[in-house]
């Protein structure tokens, strides 16, 4: 696998995963309806931000992850981040190394921190990934997320320091 630079061409192939995953509802807090261009827009970054993909060794664009600033003036030095898996994909170690790239790049940014304001509790493999690159639960907005299965359920803000 593979992780670089995400190119305007590369939406076709991450578009039906996200489209997936976003619609599921059950992960991401963007609206289950957000059609395609509005996809593009909120997932595809300008510099300074970033968006990335993995792909694979035919090609194959297998996740992908977005790189930003989390806040603006005085709280921009903690970064933040996103990542998608093709389900196709899940279970190859894809989401960790598109995590640990996040978290190089924010390094070599100079941010100190990286935060991520809302990982819904019953997503139990990515607080499980993101405990295990040394991030913490610093706090939980209780029934913050509708998930369509388990009705209201908290977000978690994980944080970790970059040293």
């Amino acid at each position: 696998m593979h992780i670089r630079e995400a190119h305007a061409q590369d939406w076709a192939a991450i578009w039906p995963f996200f489209h997936t995953i976003v619609a599921a509802g059950e992960t991401f807090t963007y609206p289950c309806d957000l059609d395609q261009e509005q996809g593009r827009g909120w997932w595809l970054l300008a510099p300074p931000d970033r968006t990335v993909v993995a792909v694979d060794e035919a090609g194959t664009v297998v996740g992908t992850a977005k790189m930003n600033r989390n806040q603006a003036g005085n709280g921009s030095h903690v970064a933040s981040a996103s990542y998608m898996v093709d389900p196709a994909h899940a279970g190859r170690g894809i989401g960790r190394a598109l995590c640990a790239y996040s978290l190089e790049w924010a390094r070599e940014a100079g941010f100190r921190a990286m935060q991520f304001n809302a990982v819904v509790e019953t997503n139990v493999h990515a607080v499980a990934l993101y405990r295990s690159l040394g991030f913490a639960v610093v706090g939980t907005v209780p029934e913050a997320f509708r998930h369509p299965a388990e009705g209201y359920v908290g977000l978690h803000v994980m944080h970790r320091a970059l040293p």
